[in-house]
């Protein structure tokens, strides 16, 4: 007996189901490994002027987080509740910064560290280490130009400003031991975001808007949303270098990397290292 021939629906199924066989391969981890990856590569061969004017735009936008938070803080009513509401004013920066393609160093942790898994070379190393000194530098002194905007003229209304202060002395006044614990669990959720975004699609928006709001709920503290309120005491000359450095910027510094880097970045690798390594 003769087989018979599909139909044009049947194809036109088959075609689907071949399209979501295609789909599902997409999400696969050796394939976002290898976007993050390319990606990696191409901000390290950027210019170094292309970096740190991208990063200093970062550095001030990422102040829209603050005064996003701080925004909410002042004009929402005061119930138990309001606070998960605030929080959402944090992810403002964060959007902003993110889907402007801007240079933000906690996404660096992961997105340039990849390539130098993989390649293993010194001088990678030392070009990725060039790149997180220019990013981070130009994200502070963005941070630096938002607080004295903040502080030094008119444009922010007062009653915002009492929120901004009050926001940043807390994120300031945890202590060194406390900054550097809670800055894993963001530098952990800044790399998950980048991990996510290449298959996100249209979800983008929602993954950052989600995952940032749980830094600022959580209580976590970031190094450059957090310079920009470490900023803002020091403008106003309610903190001093040493307490700044010492007491909130290292101990930050050093929890995000390890959360971005250390913990998160070598998972991801551990999970695709099999499969990029049978191609090498």
């Amino acid at each position: 007996m003769n087989t018979p021939l599909h139909t044009p629906h049947q194809k036109e199924e088959e075609e689907a189901d071949q399209k979501s066989v295609q789909d599902a391969l997409a999400l696969s981890p050796k394939l976002i490994y290898e976007v993050i990856r390319r990606e990696g590569e191409e901000e390290l061969a950027r210019t170094k002027r292309s970096l740190f004017w991208s990063g200093i735009a970062a550095g001030i936008l990422i102040s829209l987080s603050v005064l996003g938070e701080a925004a909410f803080r002042t004009y929402l009513p005061d119930q138990p509740h309001s606070y998960l509401i605030e929080n959402l004013g944090y992810s403002l920066g964060f959007l902003a910064v993110i889907m402007g393609r801007m240079q933000l160093f906690t996404e660096n942790t992961i997105t340039t560290v990849l390539p130098i898994m993989r390649s293993r070379k010194w001088f990678d190393f030392v070009c990725m280490m060039r790149l997180w000194g220019i990013v981070l530098g130009a994200n502070v002194i963005g941070a630096f130009a938002a607080a004295i905007l903040f502080v030094w003229t008119p444009a922010i209304p007062a009653e915002i400003m009492v929120a901004v202060f009050s926001l940043s002395e807390h994120a300031t006044g945890m202590g060194a031991s406390d900054s550097f614990w809670r800055a894993i669990p963001a530098g952990v959720i800044v790399a998950l975001i980048v991990w996510m975004l290449p298959q996100a699609a249209e979800a983008g928006f929602f993954i950052i808007l989600t995952f940032t709001w749980m830094i600022a709920a959580g209580d976590f503290t970031h190094i450059v949303a957090g310079s920009v309120e470490m900023a803002v005491l020091m403008v106003e000359g309610e903190l001093g270098l040493y307490d700044a450095m010492f007491g909130f910027f290292i101990p930050v510094l050093a929890g995000n990397i390890i959360g971005g880097t250390i913990i998160f970045t070598l998972v991801a690798w551990g999970q695709v290292r099999d499969d990029v390594e049978e191609e090498t």
